[in-house]
């Protein structure tokens, strides 16, 4: 199965998450962002801000 990334919608080579991507727990759910979704939003993640509101 490959890893996606839940907000752009972009796929890793491999079923390995990539150690560039972050992976974060949301309301018992595990989120996957790749490293470009991470880089833009990450004052939202340090704020520890749901993606729903990114």
């Amino acid at each position: 199965m490959a890893v996606t990334c839940d907000f752009c919608g972009r796929q890793a080579d491999g079923d390995v998450v990539p150690l560039t991507w972050t992976t974060s727990l949301e309301r018992g759910r595990v989120r996957r962002f790749c490293d470009e979704c991470s880089r833009t939003h990450l004052r939202s993640m340090e704020a520890k801000l749901d993606s729903d509101w990114w």
